[in-house]
């Protein structure tokens, strides 16, 4: 039986991935809240909103339409930012059919409840769906996918069947899935990654070198997996693709939207002059929100992260910012 699929999000990441999975002559359909963009699928074949250069077979269908891209579809990708997930997905999630798998690929957590998006399914849709939720997430830029540059990624999932079938569905010669039960690492380190990133950009900004990426992406690691270790997680899921991979690719790259926020930060630009500029989302700004306030009720110490919290949030100096960050308590590498 053929495998339908609906793409619920027609950003980047979300039109990259429609584009991999039609390209293989899947039937699929990329659901856009903006008229214009569906209709630049539909009549130039290509999403020059947000993956402009790229272009769409004729098969993949847009439509403004949600309830249209997920009827009949056995496979659905949430590729919608993670503060409108709740949303968008509010209304339809409930009445999926049994056996429907969601793929999220989502990353973030949710500011007024600090619920991951597999957590939010689980809100809308309690039960076998939202259990079986796959999480999809690793060191993936969508143009880079869009290309077919060889990346690989890992699928998180309750369900070992569900993981295979997103497993088996989206890999193909340049693009690798490996499966995983660890949902909530996998899910912490796609949301938390995006704050160090921003730290990384900041860093980059006030032209400093390498050394202090390096840095910054080490001791990232250790509270990203301090927090998620803290939450259920397992340690090593850190030093994966979804944890290590994805951190040193948003840290590092040229195409990382967070970490061009840190970098016009470092240069002196307000947060508002930056995110009225930018016409994608740049997820880690409201997940340092999130952060701060989760890691403060399980009692997890995130410096970093608490320090870019005041930077976007209490317009604190940069600067002032790395000397405290230097001048902490010295301490073991690894503590316990």
């Amino acid at each position: 039986m053929e495998t339908r699929v609906g793409v619920v999000g027609a950003g980047s990441w979300g039109t990259a991935l429609a584009k991999l999975l039609s390209d293989q002559g899947i039937t699929t359909t990329i659901w856009a809240r903006e008229p214009e963009v569906v209709a630049d699928i539909a009549e130039r074949g290509e999403n020059r909103a947000f993956l402009p250069g790229f272009p769409l077979v004729p098969s993949l269908r847009a439509t403004g339409d949600l309830e249209e891209a997920v009827d009949g579809a056995g496979v659905i990708v949430s590729a919608v930012p993670t503060p409108f997930v709740r949303g968008v997905f509010g209304t339809v999630a409930p009445n999926l059919p049994a056996g429907t798998i969601l793929v999220s690929v989502s990353k973030g957590i949710e500011i007024d409840t600090l619920l991951t998006p597999s957590e939010i399914f689980a809100e809308l849709a309690p039960g076998p769906l939202a259990d079986g939720v796959v999480c999809l997430s690793g060191p993936s830029f969508a143009r880079e996918v869009a290309a077919g540059h060889p990346t690989a990624v890992v699928g998180a999932s309750h369900s070992p069947g569900n993981a295979r079938v997103v497993q088996a569905l989206f890999s193909n010669t340049g693009f690798r899935v490996y499966t995983s039960d660890d949902v909530i690492s996998v899910e912490y380190g796609g949301a938390l990654k995006n704050i160090i990133a921003i730290a990384a950009g900041i860093a980059e900004g006030l032209e400093f070198g390498h050394n202090t990426v390096a840095a910054l992406i080490t001791r990232g690691l250790a509270e990203i997996t301090r927090l998620g270790v803290a939450r259920g997680g397992h340690p090593l899921t850190f030093a994966g693709l979804s944890g290590l991979g994805d951190l040193v690719l948003t840290c590092t790259g040229d195409l990382s939207r967070n970490r061009a926020v840190g970098i016009e930060i470092g240069r002196g630009r307000t947060l508002d002059e930056i995110v009225g500029s930018m016409n994608m989302v740049a997820e880690g700004v409201k997940t340092t929100r999130a952060a701060v306030q989760l890691a403060a009720e399980i009692d997890v110490e995130m410096p970093i992260t608490e320090q870019i919290h005041r930077i976007l949030y209490e317009d604190k100096d940069a600067r002032q910012v790395v000397l405290e960050l230097m001048g902490r308590q010295l301490r073991r590498e690894r503590e316990g």
